[in-house]
Parts: structure tokens; C-alpha cells; sequence
């Protein structure tokens, strides 16, 4: 049976994306319009580097009111939302302490990545509000019939159906109770909404709500609905924080700037030589697989710097760098596997096109076994050292508890750069190559068999 072939220009267009991916992912594009840049794509100038790398900030957070009551319990939920909020921003090294005898949370974390002032209380800041909130009887805010931080689910961002932006709610079994006794108790009356001491709206009831559902109005636009929402999610704080700006630290990077530039020279020289050895072991399968690492690579630091609408520069740290550094070692191992399957082939007698659709086909069990077995370990790490609130951390926090909060971020965006790695070396290693492969192996003077591991004479 004679196999499918793919057309010359394939070739062309998979090498002209991956090139436009990769020039777009390390230099981003924007313009400047005096001194005011506008950004369209971001690019690794505008990654997040970690506190090893470019140093932070450290913050002592303490309840704004000293007669309090607060308890351990308290503290540990305050640490806990806190970090949520961090993973929330993508800001992934971080360190969160609870100093309990002295009622104080201390939080360390990166620079933003366009930082220029190196200004702590202005990075502070980026934390955003407590997001206390609460429903109340009328426009009370001492009268609490619902607390965020105990009867609120999740919220999420919308449209109601006349097309006006608001955040739905969903409430817990209690918090669902207690809103369906109090809305049947205040039918022709309001219940007031407050995000700390800010009274967001105060909708008239008009019928008893038992759904477990509601929605906050009032958004100017989509963008504050999604940070309300995000705030939400994040949890309610016990009570409100202060920043003891005294206290306000900034911590020099362990390693520094200088170190990231040698880690970028190292890092380009040995994947050019990495390249070569491909080409000269491997000859034209050795070229294509040196442009599908290029796309894997450049798919990497897109997911990294921010490059993707809505998603943000993602804080990026030496075991995260060594995370990529691994899937790269991925993706050589996966165009080797098909090369060598390749050269098989040829042995068999096969031609061109035949070697390289069974050599393929032969060698994508073993790929994506390795593969799918490092992509279930990359979310068990991200899992085990993220979010504290995920179903995973959830599992492995009495492990975590054991090895302390200073390894959680770095861990974290170690399992995160693996994880994008290999994904983009699936996509670039087994799809790209594969079209590039077939597409170039059309072009005449490239159908030679020895190009592709046959043999020389054939």
C-alpha cells in the first residue's frame, strides 16, 4: 500500500511558524510611542525571574485590629489564602511564614518582571485587598448573614442576559442555608454586598433564593469582573492584613543577574552543539529535529513569559530553567528514538516514504510512554507544591508540611517548565517533524536515502 504523501510547501509553512513562534517568543513585539511601550506579545524580557535570580521583597502582614481574637487556626488559613493569592498571579517563589506568639504573617516573594524603582511598597501592593466578603442584612455591615471566607464555593466571571458583566457565586451547603432563611425573611427588603469596608451593591429581594446561587452586579467591564472573581477564589482572609511598611525588606538575588547570563550563554552554546551532533549523526532528520527543539524550546519560554492572551508572566526560577533544560533532553531523545526507527526501516528494504512513516509509527508507543510518565510526575509536582487549596496539595500536605514552605515555588516552577516542555515537545517532535519530514523528503534533489539513515549506495 502506498503511503500518503504530504505536500512540498508543508515543509516551508511548519519552518516559517516555528521561526515566527520562536523570534515572537524571546523578543516579544511592542513599539514605543515616546516613552510610553506598548506591548502586543510579550516575550522573555518580560518573564518573572525568581528570587534567586533577580531578589524580592519581604513583608510582614499583621490584623489591622490588635483586640482580635485569632488562633493558630486563623493564621494558618490567612498563610494559606495568602499563597493561593501568589499562585493566583503566577508568582510561584515565594515563601509564606506564620509567626503565631506575634500574630504575623511574613511573606517574601520575586519583583515584578517590568520592575525599575525596585519600590517594596509599591510590589506589596500587587498582592491586592484582603477580600473579606460578605453579605448583610440591608446596608449593615456589622449585620453578616453570609462570610466569603466560610460560605462562598467559587466565583466566576459573566454576563447576565442583558449582556451586563457580573460575578456568579455559588455557595457551600451552609452558606447555601443560610442565604435561602435570610432571602425568605427579607423579601421586599436589600441585602447589601461588601468587599471589606466597600459596599459593592444592595439588590432588593424579590423572592426567597434556595439554589445555591447568586450574582454580584456592577462591573464596569470584564476585567473587574475577573479580578473580583480571582479575589474571591482566592479566599476570604479571617480578618484584614496591615503592612508594617518598617518592616519592609528588599532581598538581594542569591545568585543574581550575572548568573542568568552565563546560564544563557551555556545554555545557547550547548544546544547548538546539541544540534550539530544531530545533524552530523542523523543528516536531514538531524535538520528537522534541530527546528522541531527550536519550536519546543521557543514553545517553552511562550508559556513562560506570558505570550498567550489572558495568561501571565509565569515567575521563572533556576530549577524552573532546569526543567526546561530537561525536556529539551525530552525532546532529543524523542527525535532520536524516530531516526533511529527510521534507519530500521531503511535496513528492511523500505523507501523513503515507507521509512519514515513506519519509523514514526514504530517509535510513538515508546515516545509518548516516556513522555505521558513525565508530563503524571510534572503535575503530582505542581500538584504536591502549589496551590495549597488543589486536590493534590490537599493529599501530599502532611509530606509538604515536613520539608517547609522555602521549596515550595521553586519545586512548583520546576514541575510547571517540564510540564510545558514536554507537552511542546509532543506537538514539535512527533506532529512537526513528521510533516516537515515527509513534506521536504518530496523536494527532488532530496530524495536521496542515505540524507534520511539509508544507505549511501541506494
Amino acid at each position: 500500500m502506498k503511503s500518503k504523501r504530504t505536500g512540498k510547501p508543508v515543509f516551508f509553512v511548519v519552518f516559517i511558524l516555528i521561526l515566527a513562534l520562536t523570534y515572537t517568543a524571546f523578543f516579544g513585539v511592542e513599539n514605543y510611542y515616546g516613552d510610553t511601550r506598548n506591548v502586543y506579545i510579550k516575550g522573555a524580557n518580560d518573564i518573572r525571574w525568581g528570587i534567586d535570580i533577580r531578589g524580592g521583597v519581604e513583608a510582614v502582614f499583621s490584623p489591622d485590629k490588635a483586640d482580635v481574637d485569632i488562633t493558630s487556626d486563623d493564621m494558618d488559613a490567612a498563610k494559606a489564602i495568602i499563597e493561593t493569592r501568589l499562585v493566583n498571579k503566577n508568582i510561584t517563589d515565594y515563601e509564606v511564614y506564620t509567626d503565631d506568639s506575634n500574630h504575623q504573617i511574613i511573606v517574601r516573594f520575586p519583583w515584578a518582571a517590568d520592575e525599575s524603582d525596585f519600590d517594596a511598597a509599591a510590589a506589596v501592593q500587587e498582592l491586592g485587598e484582603t477580600a473579606l466578603l460578605s453579605f448583610c442584612r440591608k446596608e449593615d455591615s456589622k449585620d453578616v448573614i453570609l462570610s466569603g471566607a466560610k460560605d462562598i464555593e467559587s466565583a466566576q466571571p459573566g454576563v447576565d442576559e442583558n449582556g451586563n458583566y457580573v460575578v456568579y457565586l455559588y455557595f457551600t451547603d451552609a452558606g447555601t442555608s443560610k442565604f435561602a432563611t435570610a432571602t425568605k425573611e427579607l423579601v421586599g427588603s436589600s441585602i447589601s454586598i461588601w468587599m471589606d469596608e466597600t459596599m459593592l451593591s444592595a439588590p432588593t429581594v424579590n423572592e426567597a433564593i434556595t439554589g445555591g446561587q447568586a450574582y454580584i452586579t456592577g462591573m464596569a467591564d470584564a476585567d473587574a469582573a475577573k479580578e473580583l472573581a480571582d479575589k474571591i477564589n482566592a479566599g476570604s482572609l479571617p480578618f484584614a492584613l496591615t503592612v508594617d511598611d518598617s518592616k519592609l525588606q528588599i532581598i538581594s538575588p542569591t545568585l543574581g543577574s550575572d548568573a542568568l547570563s552565563v546560564m544563557v550563554i551555556a545554555g545557547a552554546i550547548a544546544f547548538g552543539l546539541v544540534c550539530l551532533l544531530m545533524i552530523l549523526r542523523y543528516r536531514l532528520n538531524g535538520v528537522i529535529a534541530s527546528i522541531a527543539l527550536l519550536g519546543q524550546l521557543a514553545g517553552s519560554i511562550a508559556c513562560i513569559s506570558g505570550f498567550f492572551p489572558n495568561a501571565d508572566s509565569f515567575t521563572l526560577t533556576i530549577p524552573g530553567i532546569a526543567g526546561i533544560i530537561l525536556s529539551v533532553g525530552v525532546g532529543v531523545d524523542c527525535n532520536v528514538i524516530a531516526a533511529e526507527r527510521i534507519r530500521d526501516e531503511f535496513k528492511k528494504g523500505k523507501t523513503i516514504d515507507g521509512a519514515i512513516d513506519s519509523g514514526f509509527k514504530n517509535s510513538l508507543n515508546a515516545i509518548i510512554d516516556g513522555n505521558v510518565t513525565i508530563i503524571i510526575v510534572s503535575f503530582v509536582l505542581m500538584g504536591a507544591f502549589g496551590t495549597p487549596d488543589s486536590l493534590i496539595a490537599k493529599i501530599f500536605s502532611p509530606i509538604m508540611s515536613l520539608l517547609g514552605s522555602s521549596i515550595t515555588g521553586s519545586v512548583y516552577s520546576f514541575g510547571y517548565t517540564l510540564l510545558v516542555g514536554v507537552i511542546f515537545n509532543l506537538i514539535m517532535g512527533v506532529v512537526a517533524s513528521k510533516l516537515m519530514l515527509k513534506s521536504i523528503s518530496q523536494l527532488k534533489f532530496l530524495r536521496k536515502p542515505w540524507l534520511y539513515g539509508g544507505n549511501k549506495n541506494a
